[in-house]
């Protein structure tokens, strides 16, 4: 993306950005993806013009694909960010997102620890109220995905550990940050093309993305009152860690969004605009709504 004020073909953009057979092992990093097709999470492009000035912002799952992408675009458009990620293993992704927002002027954050853990998730919203100095928008982004080709095959501890990670860490972090929320705050889930259209070997993640959706919804009708916005934004395919981590199988990764209108993979960069319009108050008047990013994807 050469910049996202620049009218550019969507058919051809990202030509050079198609993956072989792969396989990263956890929970896959940027690090390890850059080796073979690096995503394009806007470092050197996305152009902030104010639109976030001084608001403060919690990104889960911040480290890498969409969070990272979410996490540059905010500090460049002038916002305070904290992230969380998984320690260790997501270290260095974190570090490298952290300084881009650092370099960008802005507050950075880090909050390494397991959103499937409910007494972490709690922290982690206390620690960013901490380091920010306040909180005013919540990105419920952390994400686990699986491929498991027949429902027998689903073991109890990864269908639980899928929930808890997309869904019980969404309801734990608003749950913890809407005490902090003043008027005028949004909270935006990442759900996904899942929720409307499961594949047959994403059964349990796409469960725990209508969820998410449905979640969404929810909180919508009741924090609107308070003055607090909820919206979701619902990704199609979008080349992230977790596709080649065994979200997809290897041999699905070079075709994977063929199927969309533009016929290609998305890529990171491409979704944090939508993010920025939804926590900006240039959506004002957007409640409930899912906002797809899919490449053209027919939803019910």
């Amino acid at each position: 993306m050469a910049d996202q004020y620049v009218m550019q073909d969507p058919t051809s953009m990202y030509a050079d950005k198609v993956p072989d057979e792969q396989y990263l092992d956890g929970p896959g990093t940027d690090r390890e993806m850059a080796q073979n097709v690096p995503a394009d999470h806007g470092e050197e492009t996305y152009r902030g013009s104010g639109r976030l000035e001084g608001r403060k912002a919690l990104v889960t799952g911040g480290d890498s694909g969409i969070g990272a992408a979410v996490a540059i675009a905010f500090a460049r458009e002038g916002a305070d960010v904290a992230i969380v990620y998984l320690p260790e293993e997501e270290e260095e992704d974190a570090a490298r997102v952290l300084g881009l927002v650092r370099e960008a002027g802005r507050t950075g954050v880090a909050l390494p620890g397991d959103l499937t853990d409910a007494e972490f998730a709690r922290e982690a919203v206390a620690r960013a109220v901490e380091g920010l100095g306040g909180l005013d928008i919540v990105v419920n982004n952390a994400g686990k995905q699986q491929h498991v080709e027949d429902v027998v095959d689903i073991s109890d501890e990864e269908f639980d550990q899928t929930f808890k990670t997309n869904a019980y860490a969404t309801f734990w972090v608003t749950k913890a940050a809407v005490p902090h929320l003043p008027p005028g705050s949004t909270i935006i889930n990442t759900t996904s093309i899942q929720a409307y259209a499961p594949s047959p070997h994403l059964v349990h993640y796409a469960a725990t993305k209508a969820t998410v959706n449905n979640l969404a919804k929810g909180l919508a009708a009741q924090l609107a009152p308070k003055g607090i916005r909820v919206n979701a934004v619902a990704p199609g395919p979008i080349w992230t860690p977790l596709q080649p981590a065994g979200g997809q199988p290897p041999s699905a990764l070079p075709s994977a969004g063929e199927q969309t209108y533009l016929g290609r993979w998305g890529q990171p960069a491409e979704l944090a605009p939508a993010y920025v319009f939804l926590a900006s108050g240039e959506s004002s008047y957007v409640v409930g709504e899912t906002l797809h990013v899919d490449g053209g994807m027919p939803t019910p």
